[in-house]
């Protein structure tokens, strides 16, 4: 198809069918699912200006979520309206990253279909979380950052800001969009100091501080709202004693949980979590949080031929990617939380769809049409499992066990 051989056209095509993909049924079940019974009561504070709730995360994500109540009503579709435009936004934004690195049309279609069939993208676009939201912006925000690269006079400058406002509304969602700005940081130092030609006219510690310090006054001035309150209003004076009343927040000891989960075994599809398995809507319905076999399995062979594709052909794009994946995961030995969930994996699992069209971009001469095969085999697995994604009717309380390939998953 012609209209799939343009960057934007393809972009704004695969974009529209994902909208479309994660809209459907949207307003089933009925109910609040796993975690929104946090996320959209704080959220429902925060339309009110009511007060202080749900303290332990920033303000952005329930800000969003309210902004969606307050233009499709405090139902299914206003709770989960705006995180399908976050997905889509996500799948759009992988669109944009590969082909800014590789411009290659193809490449970057591959990525953004693999994103569009990930299982976690799906489910996350169809649920009132803050993760889908933090993800869109972080997508976004190294998307802005790559489209500088290669920009010209006062459209750096201006770029580079966007990505680094776009990367403090993800801290301003989520703290776990933190290390991003790091490793954006430290990308810009390397790249620049092998090919200067690259974001010309922006010098490097100059760069450095505008995404810093953009990225920080973005992420203070999502607290706006909390300024506003009826009860207990937030002063600059307690500004900052409130970012350490979060840390304390996040940083406490949980008592264990039916699915909680160690950072090392997510990449391996161990412990998906169940966000919904009960009777709802006059059926029984599902909602698991898994990633799509195809991706996540065939995602870590893509990660060391990325690896492999540095270290013997110098290719630094691949290499790059594979890295960023590995940091991303890496970085959760890191963070103080007492107890993990596979949902954390949720960006991690987005950086695989990267991986996987970057190792078919590097050996397209010898995997000539695999990728295609590939992108067939997500789609079936994404039909196959659709009824426990997307919480359709079941038969009854034991359906569940068709679906499950390992003893863990239940």
């Amino acid at each position: 198809m012609r209209l799939l051989s343009r960057p934007l056209p393809a972009a704004l095509t695969i974009g529209l069918v994902a909208e479309l993909l994660f809209c459907w049924r949207l307003t089933t079940p009925h109910m609040l699912v796993f975690d929104e019974v946090h996320y959209v009561p704080a959220a429902r504070m925060l339309r009110d200006l009511a007060g202080p709730v749900n303290i332990e995360h920033p303000l952005l994500g329930k800000t969003l979520i309210a902004l969606g109540m307050l233009i499709f009503g405090d139902g299914p579709l206003g709770w989960r309206a705006l995180s399908t435009v976050a997905a889509t936004g996500v799948v759009v934004g992988v669109h944009a990253m590969l082909w800014q690195i590789f411009r290659r049309v193809r490449t970057a279609n591959i990525g953004a279909v693999l994103a569009l069939l990930n299982f976690t993208v799906f489910i996350q676009a169809r649920i009132a979380m803050l993760d889908g939201f933090m993800a869109a912006f972080v997508v976004g925000g190294l998307a802005m950052l790559l489209w500088a690269m290669r920009s010209e006079g006062g459209a750096v400058w201006r770029r580079w800001l966007g990505g680094a406002v776009l990367l403090g509304l993800a801290i301003g969602t989520k703290w776990t969009a933190l290390p991003y700005l790091g490793m954006a940081g430290a990308a810009f130092l390397l790249v620049r100091r092998r090919h200067p030609d690259l974001w010309p006219g922006l010098p490097a510690l100059a760069g450095l501080a505008l995404l810093g310090g953009a990225a920080a006054a973005t992420y203070f001035a999502t607290f706006w709202p909390a300024f506003l309150y009826a009860d207990q209003p937030l002063t600059l004076a307690r500004l900052l004693p409130f970012q350490i009343d979060m840390y304390h927040q996040q940083t406490q000891v949980l008592p264990p949980h039916t699915y909680q989960s160690n950072w090392w075994t997510w990449p391996f599809d161990w412990r998906p979590v169940w966000y919904l398995y009960e009777p709802a809507d006059g059926a029984q319905r599902g909602i698991l949080m898994l990633g799509n076999p195809v991706v996540m399995w065939g995602g870590l062979v893509a990660v060391i031929a990325c690896l492999i594709a540095w270290a013997r052909g110098r290719d630094a794009r691949a290499g790059g990617i594979a890295l960023l994946w590995i940091a991303s995961v890496a970085m959760w030995a890191l963070i103080p939380k007492s107890l993990g969930f596979y949902y954390y994996y949720y960006l991690s699992s987005i950086w695989l769809a990267l991986v996987i069209a970057a190792a078919f971009d590097h050996w397209r001469d010898r995997l000539r049409y695999w990728d295609e095969a590939f992108l067939a085999a997500s789609a079936v697995l994404f039909i196959h499992f659709y009824p426990i994604l997307s919480a359709a009717a079941l038969r009854g309380p034991q359906s569940f066990h068709g679906w499950m390939w390992l003893k863990s998953w239940i």
